[in-house]
């Protein structure tokens, strides 16, 4: 009897689209029946080269690489799965090394991102090359006043920029070099290939990407060649470090232009004059800035008064400290001329509109005042205000007594009006400037407000100056409770009481 089977129902256009389906599958598939005669192949039939319809196959046809998988129908015919164990092997190792060189990459990013500390973050490239990169690695910086820093696993320096061999000059021009003999003699040549250790068979001097220019150059050596695998994982590696290095060199010089902007701008440190003694205190809104909108001035003069400001600068951050500055230089240079507080005042405001680009809508507000001693040890001051918060007058019976003087914002109109007035302290007194970053201190309990800093100074009669303006910071930092707040500022002026 002959057995009908499916190999001799002719093909139809779905036959292309099985064939496919099951070659994407990686198997090979064998029809047999049940003596084992082969009656279709189909999949992947480039593994079965010799087998066709009307071959035999064994029980346990397993050969070489290839692995035979049965599957019994039900009409007595059975299937063979082939597939190549070898191919599979080599695919799960280049996806098994891909999922490394993956995670190396993914892994170093992470490490890299750990630090904006430029030694430590080349100290990091370094740790992460070796051994995955090299037997060795070097990073190197580029060049600055002459010399160029370099950092080891276990070591760090520097190097004139004059000895540097070819190949890091090269690549600290941006120029890739990549390993060859000549790499490795030009570096031993130079006294980069240290005695303790043998001499590699490869070397690699590779440029490590910035912005715009090099961020460095990386050393590798090693033992063996590098394959262009090495190479392709060393470049995708040098990207990522070149990147870290890049940022951790440009936060590294805004800290240093941001530590220049400060020590500019922080008050100088209190002068002495006789008659008079002054206290201060000062809290930035931005704490690791440690200057912002906030400002208070004192001047001593040559005939034994003194002129003392405290303003504040509309905005906050480093825009607002740098409009600080321009107003404190105005102040210094214009005292040298006006020392009357309401022209002095007049004066900064044509200076601050004479300088100022439109639309430009930063503007001052403050307290500027003359202090001279009087007959009888206590202090007569003149003061001026050009909106800001009224003075504080703390009398020698503990009462609180503002200054009732406002006047319009500096830096805004031409025509602007200041007020001033005249008021004495007798000895023991004091009088508080202070910025809105006091009274407006939001807590849990809302504002701490004007009436609770004239409660506060209720307290503080007998207090010397720079205690009375620690006291107000100290209690307006407990008021807020850690929340956000404005610029704060104080300046006491105590008429000191003669002995």
């Amino acid at each position: 009897m002959t057995e009908t089977t499916a190999s001799t129902t002719p093909r139809t256009d779905t036959a292309p689209r099985r064939h496919e389906l099951l070659a994407g599958s990686g198997e090979a598939v064998v029809l047999c029946d049940r003596h084992g005669t082969v009656l279709a192949v189909d999949g992947r039939v480039e593994l079965l080269p010799d087998t066709g319809p009307g071959a035999m196959i064994g029980a346990r046809p397993d050969t070489g690489t290839l692995r035979w998988r049965r599957h019994d129908l039900p009409d007595g015919r059975h299937l063979w799965y082939v597939r190549d164990v070898a191919e599979e092997t080599e695919r799960t190792d280049a996806l098994l090394a891909e999922r490394a060189r993956s995670g190396f990459l993914a892994s170093a990013s992470r490490r890299l991102g750990l630090s904006l500390h430029p030694a430590r973050t080349a100290r990091a490239v370094v740790d992460l090359a070796v051994p995955k990169l090299g037997d060795t690695a070097m990073v190197l910086a580029p060049p600055s006043a002459g010399r160029v820093s370099w950092w080891r696993s276990d070591a760090s320096g520097w190097v004139q920029q004059t000895r540097l061999p070819e190949p890091v000059v090269d690549a600290m021009a941006g120029l890739r070099t990549h390993c060859s003999p000549w790499v490795v003699e030009e570096l031993t040549e130079a006294g980069w290939l240290w005695p303790a250790e043998q001499r590699p068979v490869s070397a690699l001097v590779i440029s490590l990407p910035g912005n715009g220019n090099p961020a460095g150059v990386l050393v590798l050596t090693r033992s063996a060649e590098f394959t262009d695998e090495d190479l392709a994982l060393i470049e995708e590696f040098c990207s990522r470090a070149g990147i870290a290095l890049a940022g951790a060199a440009l936060y590294a010089d805004q800290v240093r232009t941001a530590s220049t902007l400060q020590r500019s701008l922080l008050p100088a440190p209190l002068p002495y004059v006789e008659g008079m003694s002054f206290g201060a205190a000062y809290r930035a809104s931005r704490e690791a800035l440690r200057i912002g909108g906030d400002f208070y001035e004192v001047l001593p003069l040559s005939d034994g008064t003194a002129l003392f400001a405290l303003g504040d600068v509309c905005g906050k951050g480093v825009e607002a400290a740098v409009l600080t500055g321009e107003v404190r230089q105005s102040l210094r240079a214009l005292s040298r001329l006006e020392r009357d507080p309401l022209r002095l005042l007049a004066l900064i405001n044509e200076t601050m509109l004479d300088g100022k680009a439109m639309p430009d809508r930063r503007f001052v507000t403050m307290v500027l005042g003359h202090a001279a001693p009087a007959a009888d040890g206590g202090l007569e001051l003149t003061l001026a205000v050009g909106g800001h918060l009224p003075p504080l007058l703390l009398r020698g019976d503990a009462s609180v007594e503002p200054v009732d003087l406002r006047g319009t914002l500096i830096g805004v109109f031409p025509d602007a009006r200041f007020a001033g007035g005249v008021v004495r302290l007798n000895p023991g007194e004091t009088c508080v400037l202070y910025s809105d970053g006091v009274t407006e201190a939001k807590g849990s309990r809302g504002m701490f407000g004007e009436r609770r800093l004239a409660d506060a100074l209720t307290g503080c009669a007998v207090m010397p100056a720079g205690a009375v303006a620690e006291r107000v910071e100290l209690l307006t930092t407990e008021w807020l409770g850690g929340r956000d707040h404005d610029d704060i500022a104080v300046l006491a002026l105590r008429a000191d009481p003669t002995c």
